[in-house]
C-alpha cells in the first residue's frame, strides 16, 4: 500500500492489515512519522516523538509477526499518548514547565495494556497547562486560525490531520468530548472506572476518566476493549464480567433506538445560534424517535461539577502553586485561588448529590436509548479568542460518571459539529452500538437524498 492511503486506515483497518499481510508495522508507522514530519511544525500536535524508536518497536513487531507468534488485537498498530499519561520510554511533562524532562521510566496501566495488546507507542501528544484551560501551542488541522480544544488538543489534531489512527486523551469536565467535536472525528469518554486512571496524572480523584479518540466507532470500541480491565489501585475501578465492547458495537440494535434530546440549562446561554438550527434539523430528521425532555435539577449538576473540579484542582495542584508560582499561567493561577476558596460545605455536597442526581437519568433510560445533546457550543473557537472553547456541556455527565460519545455529524459553514450520546453507566456497548445506528442512519439518508 502507498502511504498515502496507509495514513487514511483507522485502527481497526491497519491492524486487520498487518494481521493479513497487507502492509507491516514497519511500513505503517514510517507513513505515520513521515505525515508528523511534513506537517507538525505547524500544527504543534505533538510534544514528543522518537521516529527511530518507533520504527523499532515496528520492526519488532514484525520480526514477531514473521515467526508466526500469535498477536494481539492491535499488533503492530501506532497509537498516540497524551503528555498526561506516564510512558517509559518518553518523558511526561504534563503541558508545564514545572515537569520539563520529567521521564518517570514506567507505563500507565493504560498504556501498558495498549503495549500488551501489541501497539506501537508512537509518541505523546501536546496537553493544554495541566490538563486544563489554558490553550496549547496545537492548531486545528481542519482550519489552522481555530483552537483544536483542549485539553486533549495534540491526541484529536493528530487523529485528524492523520497523523495517528487513534490517541488516549483525558477528561474531567469536557477535554475528550470537546476536541473531538471540534476536529471532526469520535471521541468517547466511558464510564467511569472501565479504563484504569492509574499512571496518568490526577487532577480530580472522583471526575478524571481516560478515553479515546479515533476515526470511527469500531475503533473507540477496540481500544476500549484493550485497556478496560479491573484495577485495584484505582479506587474507582470496578470488578465486572466486561463483555467484548467491539462485539456490540457492530451488531445490529434489537430495535430502533430512541432519543431523549435534552438541551440542559446551558441551551440559552452558550449554544451557538447555527448549531441550535442543526439540531432542530437533526431531531426533526429523527422525527417520533426522539423527544425533547426537560429534568428539573440539571442546573444543580452543572455548579455541583464545577464546585468539585474547582476545590479538587486546588487540592492537587496547590504544592506546584506553591512550588512555582511563577511557572503557572495567570490564568491557572487564579482558578487554583478560586478552588482554594470553595467552601467545605459546598465541596461536600456537591460530592454527596451524584448518585441521587443520577437516579433521575437511571429512571429516563427505562423509556429512551441514550440522550442527544450537543458536544460543544458551536464550531472551533478561533485562536485569537484565547480560549479553547466550553466544557458547559459535557462536565455534568462527566460529574455523574456516564458513558458519552461524541461523533461528527453535524457541519455549520463548513466546521464539524459533533453529537454527544449519553448512555447508563456501566452500558458502555449499548450506547457505541446505538452512535454506530445513528450515524449509519444519517449516511444512509444523505446518500438517499443525493441519488
Amino acid at each position: 500500500m502507498k502511504a498515502e492511503d496507509l495514513i487514511k486506515l483507522t485502527t481497526t483497518q491497519a491492524a486487520a492489515a498487518i494481521r493479513d499481510g497487507t502492509t507491516t508495522s514497519e511500513a505503517l508507522v514510517a507513513a505515520f512519522l513521515d505525515r508528523i514530519e511534513a506537517n507538525d511544525a505547524e500544527l504543534g500536535a505533538w510534544a514528543h516523538v522518537n521516529a527511530e524508536h518507533a520504527l523499532e518497536q515496528a520492526r519488532r513487531a514484525d520480526k514477531l509477526r514473521g515467526f508466526g507468534n500469535g498477536t494481539g488485537p492491535l499488533h503492530g498498530v501506532p497509537i498516540g499518548i497524551k503528555d498526561v499519561i506516564e510512558t517509559r520510554d518518553y518523558p511526561t511533562e504534563n503541558g508545564s514547565p514545572l515537569y520539563a524532562g520529567n521521564l518517570t521510566r514506567k507505563d500507565a496501566a493504560c498504556v501498558t495494556a495498549l503495549r500488551s495488546a501489541g501497539a506501537i507507542i508512537l509518541g505523546k501528544t501536546v496537553t493544554t497547562e495541566l490538563a486544563l484551560l489554558t490553550p496549547s501551542k496545537t492548531v486545528n488541522p481542519l482550519d489552522k486560525q481555530r483552537s483544536p480544544g483542549g485539553s486533549s488538543a495534540g491526541s484529536a489534531a493528530a487523529v485528524a490531520d492523520l497523523m495517528v489512527p487513534g490517541a488516549l486523551g483525558t477528561q474531567t469536565a469536557g477535554s475528550v468530548l470537546r476536541p473531538a467535536s471540534y476536529c471532526g472525528i469520535y471521541g468517547f469518554k466511558p464510564t467511569r472506572g472501565l479504563i484504569s486512571r492509574n499512571g496518568a496524572l490526577m487532577q480530580s480523584h472522583t471526575l478524571d476518566t481516560l478515553g479515546v479518540l479515533a476515526r470511527s466507532i469500531d475503533d473507540l470500541a477496540l481500544l476500549t476493549d484493550c485497556m478496560s480491565a479491573h484495577d485495584p489501585d484505582d479506587p474507582v475501578s470496578y470488578e465486572r464480567s466486561q463483555p467484548s465492547l467491539a462485539s456490540i458495537a457492530k451488531s445490529p440494535p434489537p430495535m430502533p433506538p430512541t432519543f431523549a434530546f435534552i438541551k440542559t440549562p446551558a441551551w440559552d446561554e452558550y449554544a451557538d445560534p447555527a448549531m441550535r438550527e442543526a439540531f432542530d434539523e437533526l431531531t426533526e430528521f429523527l422525527g417520533a424517535s426522539c423527544d425533547e425532555i426537560e429534568l428539573p435539577g440539571l442546573d444543580h449538576v452543572i455548579e455541583w461539577q464545577r464546585i468539585v473540579q474547582l476545590a479538587e484542582n486546588a487540592a492537587y495542584y496547590g504544592p506546584l502553586q506553591d512550588k512555582g508560582r511563577s511557572e503557572l499561567s495567570d490564568g491557572l493561577n487564579a482558578r487554583l485561588d478560586e478552588g482554594a476558596r470553595v467552601p467545605v460545605r459546598d465541596y461536600i455536597e456537591a460530592l454527596a448529590s451524584r448518585d441521587k442526581a443520577y437516579e433521575a437519568f437511571d429512571e429516563l433510560f427505562e423509556t429512551y436509548t441514550a440522550i442527544l445533546t450537543p458536544a460543544a457550543p458551536g464550531p472551533a473557537p478561533l485562536l485569537s479568542e484565547g480560549i479553547t472553547g466550553s466544557p458547559i456541556f459535557n462536565g455534568l455527565w462527566t460529574y455523574l460518571g456516564m458513558p458519552t460519545i461524541s461523533a461528527p455529524l453535524l457541519e455549520i459553514d463548513g466546521l464539524p459539529v459533533g453529537v454527544q450520546l449519553v448512555g447508563l453507566r456501566q452500558d458502555d456497548g449499548r450506547l457505541l452500538r446505538t452512535a454506530r445506528w445513528l450515524a449509519n442512519h444519517l449516511e444512509d439518508e444523505t446518500q438517499t437524498a443525493q441519488s
